[in-house]
């Protein structure tokens, strides 16, 4: 870590092999785990508490402090999970009061130009493409992928194995293992490619698919698919799951394709 070219300050804890590259900038209060590595021109603030064999390259700003006007210099942090990839300018903001923490998982892989905003939770394996943005406490499951410049309004939830395609924007909760696209952001089938490549069956992709059909092309509202898949569909991680999501949303999930 001998970077005379870098500045790190002494309150900063760094692993003995992590490899800094001259320009960088490295706040107080800063922990970085085994392995890593900090590209030329990364600024790491205050907060940012990186896991082991994290990437970050050049003109990355990881833990500023949020772009809220509410914000009051709170002791919130950064926390980036092990084996995850930042490319280059990528901004990450810490937390606020709401959540005191902005997460990103493990082995995740964040493009060049995305923006992660304050008290956003994202899970792990997930994949964000360049210019995809989250607005300010939006929760992210696992295996997510959005494609170039997705956007996600405040406070939505996306659930797990969602894949959101690119330019589209977030308004309301997309819930598990669903393909989201189109203007307004609607349902589009299930994420059948995702889901194969991380080993779920046949089966289980229909019985996946057969939840959505009532609950997204049988013209039933929400409550009374619910209804429909809680008494016809065998109980099953997956359907409890979707079920939960739906029941949790606070904003409402998004809708079934449409056609003006």
């Amino acid at each position: 870590m001998n970077q005379p070219l870098a500045y790190v300050h002494p309150g900063a804890k760094i692993a003995k092999n992590v490899v800094i590259e001259p320009f960088t900038t490295i706040h107080n209060n800063v922990v970085i785990g085994e392995g890593s590595w900090i590209g030329s021109n990364v600024t790491i603030m205050e907060g940012a508490r990186i896991g082991k064999n994290v990437s970050i390259f050049p003109g990355a700003v990881i833990s500023a402090i949020p772009q809220d006007k509410k914000f009051e210099d709170e002791d919130t942090v950064t926390e980036i999970g092990d084996n995850t990839t930042i490319r280059e300018c990528v901004t990450i903001n810490r937390g606020t009061y709401d959540r005191m923490k902005t997460k990103i998982g493990q082995n995740c892989w964040i493009m060049a130009y995305s923006h992660i905003a304050h008290d956003c939770i994202v899970g792990n394996n997930c994949v964000f493409s360049n210019n995809s943005t989250l607005a300010g406490h939006i929760t992210v499951g696992d295996h997510v992928v959005l494609a170039g410049m997705a956007a996600v309004q405040q406070f939505c939830s996306i659930g797990n194995h969602a894949f959101i395609t690119g330019g589209s924007l977030v308004r309301k909760d997309v819930p598990p293992y669903v393909k989201a696209g189109r203007e307004p952001l609607s349902y589009v089938g299930i994420n059948s490619v995702g889901l194969r490549r991380r080993g779920f069956d046949t089966e289980k992709i229909r019985e996946i698919q057969n939840i959505y059909r009532i609950l997204y092309q049988k013209n039933y509202n929400n409550s009374q698919a619910v209804s429909i898949i809680e008494a016809e569909m065998e109980a099953t991680p997956e359907r409890d799951e979707i079920l939960q999501f739906i029941k949790d949303s606070q904003r409402g999930i998004m809708k079934g394709y449409f056609t003006n």
